[in-house]
């Protein structure tokens, strides 16, 4: 204590305590300074427990962005548990097409497919290879026969479509398959391809962590190899500690995992 002491006072350049036989007495300078220091301290304790209190906060909004087939088949269902987890939590599920931004802060978390580098500033956990092939639905297969094979599906129905992005590289798939000519019909969306499937109209593409999930509905072919393609859980370095953002990626990545082991271990027993 009598080092600090010494150090504070040649600091400040002015003596502060008096050394007597009973121990140490403040100098006029000191009693004066006492008080300011006191305020300093005050000052210090609410810094500090403002700070905590940051970091138990989870009060607030999360946007989550996702293309809609992911939002509205694996993400949507998790809410309600997420919600009852964490009432103060209000998500904002964003189903756009378009690649929000995360590090302009257009969104909080992504669940997003990905066949490249991530930009420098996200963080995220790998879920799986997001493979995608084509299904049909079980009331489809036991009134015209479940295709599979490229030479079996020239005699099917084909919905195409899925939204610009998702029909290029769709389109690219079936016309490498000589099936482009099957197309019977057009959706706007992804959730609409799962639609037609579901309604019996015919044969559509869909990725594998939603169409294996479905226990109404079939897979037809194996899925394409080496297309390099990943489904991520993404998040931006700058929130990645949010209590509120980091709580919705922990539950969303616990839950979500586990879904698709399920799905691995069900198509390994298959």
């Amino acid at each position: 204590m009598a080092r600090r002491i010494a150090a504070l006072e040649q600091a400040l350049g002015i003596p502060l305590f008096e050394k007597r036989q009973a121990g140490y007495a403040l100098t006029p300078a000191g009693e004066e300074l006492l008080g300011k220091a006191r305020k300093v301290e005050d000052s210090a304790e609410a810094f500090a427990e403002a700070a905590s209190a940051r970091t138990r906060d989870l009060t607030g909004n999360v946007r989550i962005t996702s293309e809609e087939i992911y939002a509205l088949s694996l993400i949507s269902p998790l809410l309600r548990d997420l919600h009852e987890q964490h009432p103060e939590i209000i998500v904002e599920l964003d189903t756009t097409s378009n690649l929000r931004d995360l590090g302009e802060g257009e969104a909080d978390i992504a669940l997003r497919s990905s066949s490249t580098e991530q930009p420098a500033g996200l963080v995220g956990r790998r879920l799986c290879i997001d493979d995608w092939t084509l299904y049909c639905s079980r009331d489809y297969a036991e009134r015209h026969g479940r295709p599979t094979s490229i030479k079996e599906l020239k005699k099917h129905a084909i919905v195409g479509g899925g939204g610009e992005k998702l029909w290029r590289h769709y389109q690219e798939w079936l016309h490498s398959m000589d099936l482009e000519d099957r197309v019977a019909m057009h959706h706007a969306s992804s959730t609409g391809l799962l639609t037609a499937i579901r309604s019996g109209f015919g044969v559509a593409v869909l990725p594998c962590v939603v169409g294996d999930a479905d226990p109404d509905l079939i897979r037809c072919i194996p899925p394409r190899d080496g297309h390099g393609r990943v489904l991520w859980l993404l998040t931006h370095e700058r929130v990645r500690h949010t209590p509120r953002v980091r709580a919705v990626i922990d539950f969303l990545y616990e839950r979500l995992n586990r879904h698709v082991r399920n799905l691995e271990a069900a198509q390994v027993a298959a």
